[in-house]
């Protein structure tokens, strides 16, 4: 299932629109985390630290969530295994299945595209196609490119483009069923962009940006402890030219008090 959607301007970073948000059985502060999540892909495709075209961007999993039920049932598989030692190995099994289950539905991925400097993003779950993640975001490109391209251009704060919301709406409803004939005819389409997008996982991008800030700080903090006049460069030519200037000066003075004395006597 499609849960966020985000539609921005590359040039500054600026989100227009994020369309009806889908985000099942979860909490607010969950859905608040992807927001941010997007908006940070959105910033760093500004910044030209991510590939201007397409990419698939992996979410760290959020498995903490089902930490309680995962305790109950690993206490149920010791109880039977050591206790009753009633079919040890269907229960870790069913064990195996359920911990790959958690990783497989909690684990949800970021798809965007990028089409004449504005960034189309959606965040799905990871059964969902990712193939089918692409066609949504071509629908979407194809209709923004229908309106006129200055009304993106004059938007000035994030989120007040309220006509792409109801495009956005609209067209996701298309991709809601994956079992449509529509959508297994674009599933089974074979196409050979499919095969040249990128997947990068999300911690390594924040852990590169990270790393870029901290470097950032350190050279200004290296410059605001150092500035230009207290550096020995400077303070070596001031040494060396700062007497020869000053007798340059006097010589000067000299000289045309010289001139203007014998101007008086005659």
């Amino acid at each position: 299932m499609v849960k966020v959607t985000i539609i921005g301007r590359v040039s500054d970073g600026m989100p227009l629109a994020q369309g009806p948000r889908h985000v099942v059985h979860e909490e607010n502060d969950v859905l608040t985390t992807y927001k941010q999540q997007a908006e940070f892909i959105l910033k760093e495709i500004s910044l030209k630290a991510l590939p201007s075209s397409k990419m698939t961007i992996l979410v760290d999993h959020h498995c903490f969530k089902y930490f309680y039920s995962l305790i109950y049932f690993y206490i149920s598989f010791l109880y039977a295994y050591f206790v009753l030692c009633i079919l040890p190995g269907v229960c870790f099994t069913f064990h195996n299945y359920l911990f790959k289950m958690c990783l497989y539905f909690a684990t949800p991925y970021f798809s965007y595209m990028v089409e004449n400097g504005i960034c189309y993003l959606t965040l799905c779950e990871l059964s969902y196609p990712r193939k089918l993640a692409f066609h949504y975001l071509q629908d979407l490109q194809q209709e923004l490119e229908r309106l006129d391209r200055n009304l993106t251009d004059r938007i000035r704060k994030p989120y007040t483009f309220i006509k792409l919301d109801t495009i956005i709406g609209n067209i996701r409803k298309q991709y809601v069923d994956t079992r449509t004939q529509a959508n297994l005819s674009k599933l089974n389409a074979r196409c050979q962009k499919d095969l040249n997008i990128g997947t990068e996982e999300l911690s390594l991008i924040t852990e590169r940006r990270r790393r870029v800030e901290m470097v950032e700080r350190m050279m200004e903090a290296h410059i605001s402890t150092s500035p230009v006049w207290d550096s020995k460069r400077l303070e070596i030519i001031a040494l060396k030219w700062t007497p020869i200037t000053i007798l340059l000066v006097v010589a000067s003075l000299l000289l045309w008090t010289g001139l203007v004395l014998q101007d008086d006597f005659r």
